[in-house]
């Protein structure tokens, strides 16, 4: 049985952890550092997030992941000169660096400490930025000679840099043990494309080609994010992810008030601020955030007057919305399409809802829990 053996389990108390193949070669490989399990949790549910969101987009794609949730996900569209001023970015940028960039950004307080994911190979320029973020490691396909030694002195040089055969694919059946017994099921195979969107069950109907490149990027997001979870895009980037909780409508108002801050965080008010010392980059973010919510930068009237003129955002959900309440907080966020799985007994009710918001709505049938 090949393996890796791993720098400790979910707590340094657990000194018994590995990573065990039961037949063939390990697709991974440790190019620096050394892992811990929840490093390889993050790494390869988040591998698998950005080899199936190029399948679907043809872009570059990248996720940074915390504690086995996707903090953001991103395609590498190019960043305009506004998001590359609030996302503090260099202007020159190779497309999987702008991935990384839009996917990080989205919750850049939550990807502290991040393990990244990257679809394509590292290459210099994105290299350079990790070189500057707090983040633990990488997997990617392969490095550029160039990225991969930059990387090597990240943390003192115990950055965790992982290389993944992209050729690899599972058994269709995984396993888990839990409490001494062993659960098996089918691994998730389920192709999300955009022929799942062709059920529209609005009186709005207009699904542009940008809105359908923004569902499918939460609902791949949402096929590796701890249920409950839904998942607000907008330009071909998570901009709020709600995961792990116990209702359906917390993970709504949770991943909403995410993307609230996200597009705060474009409001002119903001972009002229003036520190008395240079702060880092994180104590930036904290400090415009909490300014944010605690009304000292942006008053309540001006926080809901700039996001009164947000729209055209996309929500997916990891299942059908059970009640109204959701589609009502999702229009407090500038939502205009949503992808559900439908089959809910009040889904009248909420398709009622999404046309009183002037909402295109998607059923897909396919729920997508992740545990």
């Amino acid at each position: 049985m090949e393996g890796m053996n791993l720098k400790y389990g979910c707590n340094p108390n657990q000194r018994q952890a590995a990573l065990l193949m039961e037949s063939g070669t390990l697709p991974i490989q440790t190019l620096n550092g050394e892992a811990g399990y929840i490093n390889l949790l993050d790494a390869l549910n988040g591998w698998q997030l950005v080899k199936e969101l190029k399948e679907v987009t043809d872009l570059p794609s990248a996720t940074s992941f915390k504690h086995v949730s996707p903090a953001g996900a991103a395609i590498g569209l190019p960043l305009n000169e506004e998001e590359t001023r609030v996302f503090d970015v260099p202007k020159t940028l190779s497309p999987i660096a702008s991935a990384y960039i839009r996917a990080r950004s989205a919750d850049p307080l939550a990807s502290f400490g991040d393990f990244v994911a990257i679809s394509d190979e590292c290459d210099l320029s994105l290299a350079k930025v990790l070189k500057r973020e707090v983040s633990d490691g990488i997997i990617a396909p392969s490095y550029t000679p160039e990225a991969l030694e930059l990387l090597k002195t990240k943390k003192r040089g115990r950055y965790v840099i992982l290389q993944v055969n992209p050729e690899y694919e599972p058994p269709l059946t995984e396993k888990r043990t839990l409490f001494g017994m062993t659960l098996m099921q089918e691994r998730n195979t389920v192709v999300l494309d955009s022929s799942l969107l062709r059920t529209v069950v609005t009186k709005q109907k207009d699904l542009p080609p940008e809105a359908i490149q923004d569902l499918l990027v939460g609902m791949v997001t949402l096929k590796y994010t701890q249920s409950n979870s839904v998942c607000y895009t907008k330009g071909g980037q998570a901009i709020g992810v709600g995961a792990g909780q116990q209702s359906r409508i917390a993970c709504t108002r949770l991943a909403g008030e995410k993307a609230d801050l996200f597009h705060l965080r474009f409001h002119p008010k903001l972009q002229n601020l003036r520190f008395d010392a240079p702060p880092t980059r994180q104590g930036r973010y904290l400090f415009i955030e909490e300014g944010i919510r605690n009304e000292t930068l942006l008053s309540k009237e001006e926080q809901r007057s700039y996001l009164n003129d947000v729209s055209k955002v996309s929500l997916a959900s990891d299942a059908f919305f059970p009640f109204r309440d959701n589609i009502d907080r999702a229009a407090q966020s500038g939502v205009t399409y949503i992808a559900q799985a439908g089959g809910s007994t009040r889904d009248k009710e909420v398709i009622q809802a999404a046309d009183e918001h002037k909402m295109v709505m998607c059923m897909t049938s396919i729920r997508l829990f992740h545990h």
